[in-house]
């Protein structure tokens, strides 16, 4: 009898993903979306008051893939306050009721921002080491991170934590969509001469690994990293992905501290670290506990990502 798995976040990059994708290996998946949605349940607000009494019955798992993202462009006078609403109080409200209701494990997407910010000048992050979250976003998720924990010594709930880097796939947004159109608009870019090294995961291999942390029994109250298990620079990203999308990157080589300079002294240092700073993670402990391999390489995943961009592009 296949497990019975609650799923927030449905409507977002990975939920829209992984609902079908969990369906489709014979899990009853009940989705929750902020929205009314035939076929789900609708909770409008995730905070330390929502009644999940209405979602919980005969739950086994919860995958809690529903939070307050990082965004640009913060606009609230409290940020840290506002994250802490949704993704510490939130979470640790519905793995309460979880807990109460009978649900065996509760899976939390995390984020690597959790580990930091970048890993310049120093090895890639593990899922071992002591956490050094920077920003309000990060900050949150730890804390949600150590609340459910302690939740799990205190209840018996097995609670498994997976924190990704960039995920990227078919209909990801923000800066990797922006990439692909500047690749497909023939912009010079100048990042010729990028030479950093960024883990990426691919939609695909991020869902696997969910999959199998769903009944894995070494998965119980352990955090793990995931990616494509291949490091690349920024230069390097750019030059596949044009390859997939059959266009020609005009990448400008612009040496790397002359870019640095530039950026910073424009008040455009976060863009700065983005592009040219490093940020690797070591799945080995993935790996080893799970007997787990991505199945997806990362130029797999990258062709199936041009390819859908492609497609959407000509039917508009």
């Amino acid at each position: 009898m296949e497990e019975r798995v609650l799923l927030t976040g449905a409507s977002g990059f990975v939920g829209r993903a992984l609902l079908p994708a969990l369906r489709a290996k014979g899990f009853d998946v009940l989705p929750v979306y902020r929205r009314a949605v035939e076929g789900g349940l609708q909770i409008p607000h995730i905070d330390a008051k929502t009644d999940w009494s209405s979602a919980l019955d005969n739950i086994d798992v919860v995958i809690h893939a529903a939070a307050r993202v990082h965004v640009m462009h913060e606009t609230a006078d409290n940020p840290l306050a506002e994250f802490r609403k949704v993704n510490l109080e939130g979470t640790l409200q519905l793995a309460r009721q979880a807990a109460l209701s009978g649900v065996k494990r509760f899976i939390y997407l995390s984020s690597i921002k959790v580990n930091g910010e970048s890993t310049t000048g120093r090895g890639a992050f593990t899922a071992v080491e002591t956490p050094h979250p920077a920003d309000p976003y990060a900050i949150s998720k730890k804390e949600a991170e150590d609340a459910l924990l302690a939740l799990a010594k205190e209840t018996g709930l097995e609670v498994v934590i997976i924190r990704p880097p960039l995920v990227y796939g078919p209909g990801v947004k923000a800066n990797f969509h922006s990439m692909m159109r500047w690749l497909q608009k023939g912009i010079p870019l100048p990042l010729g001469l990028v030479r950093n090294r960024r883990s990426l995961v691919s939609i695909y291999n991020l869902i696997d690994l969910l999959t199998i942390c769903i009944d894995h029994p070494k998965a119980k109250n352990q955090i793990f990293l995931v990616s494509d298990d291949f490091d690349m620079s920024i230069t390097d990203l750019l030059k596949q992905l044009s390859r997939a999308l059959g266009c020609r990157a005009l990448l400008v080589p612009v040496p790397e501290s002359v870019l640095t300079f530039t950026l910073t002294l424009l008040g455009k240092r976060a863009v700065s670290d983005r592009l040219c700073g490093s940020l690797q993670v070591d799945i080995e402990k993935t790996k080893q506990l799970l007997s787990w391999e991505p199945p997806v390489t990362i130029e797999e995943g990258l062709v199936k990502t041009a390819e859908d961009m492609k497609k959407h592009s000509f039917n508009r």
